[in-house]
């Protein structure tokens, strides 16, 4: 479909997948080069901003994140904003407190999450990228559900200015595509230093001097409980690797099997103090009794319009930072990411990246993530949390899919700043790879 036609039908088609919470009225294509999306989380002057949650809905911003901007000033015109887990809270984009996303290819299951909204759209429009943001996998865990390439770069490489964030020190935002070569192409875009974020001012350039990747490390730890047909699909790409001249090893990384708690943790104490300031007083919905005392209208204003996931986090983060248990929680989660970063380090220094299956199964349905326990819901994401925790770039490459032609993805972690070897990899894979497109509801 071209770009006008995609513009002319947005209203029609996102009403069968409801990947996106706000849309652009604007279906002039003026001199746009290429359209674009991006994650509900990062604010845009000329759309409600609401972050998943319904405690911001009306908050239209007043500016641009980086990002966004970078991406207009490239040529891009901003299309849609797409829905997600409530600030970011999710592994499926079920904790939406607005529209929850559908698999394009399979309307009763889920897009993955938090970007969710994001990885539909970049399955769904030909030529389409879209930004998401990565907290503890909510970039390759939707790509892979979604059968998508999806880049998260090292923590600091793109501005999280603008950003409404969940965890400071996670936070990333990525490229969502459906064409290999646009992860390189406008991670190039939305990189760079930016004054406003002073993380990102510390970061090398780009070296685009066309290194390529020539080995992997697969951790033992990594190929636990998968589910057959991820597993299956895993070592057939290992084979497919092979066959392309890269050298893959089995190796040990013991510290994997920590990151979860300790990235629960951290990602939480984080969260609980970025959402204190929602307090129905500046930002989105200000509905309530303004003549009650201040404690008594913040807890009702927070109880109203926070979803259930939004409140056990808060109360999660806020127990772990709490005198008496900050060290026996909090600062031993700190010491682990360090042990992480440790163990990635090793392994990296003599392998060009650490690979293993993105999800271990395929994209749920929605009946059956509404039995799922938040604990279980969390444990999925025992894959992708150790290269968020550590900062390190990663990338979900499809792979393969499953009996009822779901996607199955893979996941690359390169070394700090070193995103150039996963460009080169996911390139050479999409030549090798027949990737199957979702047949788009029309």
């Amino acid at each position: 479909m071209s770009m006008e036609g995609i513009l002319s039908r947005l209203k029609e088609t996102n009403s069968k997948y409801s990947m996106f919470h706000a849309m652009t009225e604007d279906t002039d294509l003026g001199d746009a080069g290429f359209l674009f999306s991006a994650k509900d989380n990062l604010t845009s002057a000329d759309m409600e901003t609401c972050a998943g949650s319904k405690i911001l809905i009306g908050y239209r911003p007043a500016f641009d994140a980086t990002s966004i901007s970078k991406m207009r000033e490239a040529g891009g015109k901003l299309i849609g904003k797409c829905n997600m887990d409530e600030f970011g809270f999710g592994t499926f984009s079920y904790n939406s407190g607005l529209e929850i996303p559908r698999n394009p290819y399979d309307l009763e299951r889920a897009c993955g999450g938090s970007s969710g909204g994001s990885a539909c759209a970049a399955a769904v429009f030909d030529s389409h990228v879209s930004l998401g943001v990565s907290t503890g996998g909510s970039i390759c865990c939707p790509a892979s559900f979604c059968g998508v390439y999806g880049i998260a770069p090292t923590y600091g490489r793109v501005s999280r200015y603008g950003l409404i964030d969940y965890g400071n020190s996670l936070d990333k935002i990525g490229v969502i595509s459906a064409d290999a070569k646009d992860l390189r192409k406008y991670t190039h875009v939305i990189a760079g230093k930016d004054p406003k974020d002073p993380t990102s001012c510390v970061q090398p350039d780009f070296k685009d001097t066309g290194k390529k990747m020539r080995s992997v490390a697969v951790p033992r730890e990594g190929v636990e409980g998968l589910s057959k047909e991820v597993e299956t699909a895993f070592k057939e790409s290992l084979e497919s690797l092979k066959s392309m001249g890269l050298d893959v090893e089995y190796v040990e990384m013991p510290s994997l099997k920590y990151a979860m708690p300790a990235y629960y943790v951290l990602a939480t104490s984080e969260a609980s103090t970025n959402l204190a300031r929602y307090v129905g007083m500046r930002y989105g919905q200000q509905e309530g009794d303004h003549s009650l005392k201040f404690d008594d209208y913040f807890s009702y204003f927070r109880s109203q319009y926070f979803g259930d996931e939004a409140k056990r986090r808060i109360l999660l983060g806020t127990y772990t930072r709490m005198a008496g248990f900050r060290d026996r929680y909090y600062a031993k989660a700190l010491k682990v990411r360090q042990v992480v970063i440790k163990d990635y380090k090793r392994v990296l220094e003599s392998h060009d990246a650490v690979l293993a299956p993105t999800m271990p199964f395929t994209a749920p349905r929605f009946d059956d993530i509404s039995k799922m326990s938040a604990l279980d819901s969390y444990k999925a994401d025992y894959l992708t949390v150790p290269a968020n925790l550590a900062g390190t770039p990663h990338m979900s490459v499809p792979c393969g899919y499953d009996k009822d032609g779901m996607p199955i993805g893979m996941q690359f972690v390169a070394d700090h700043w070193n995103e150039e070897v996963l460009f080169d990899i996911a390139e050479r894979w999409e030549r090798s790879f027949k990737a199957r497109r979702p047949e788009v509801v029309s």
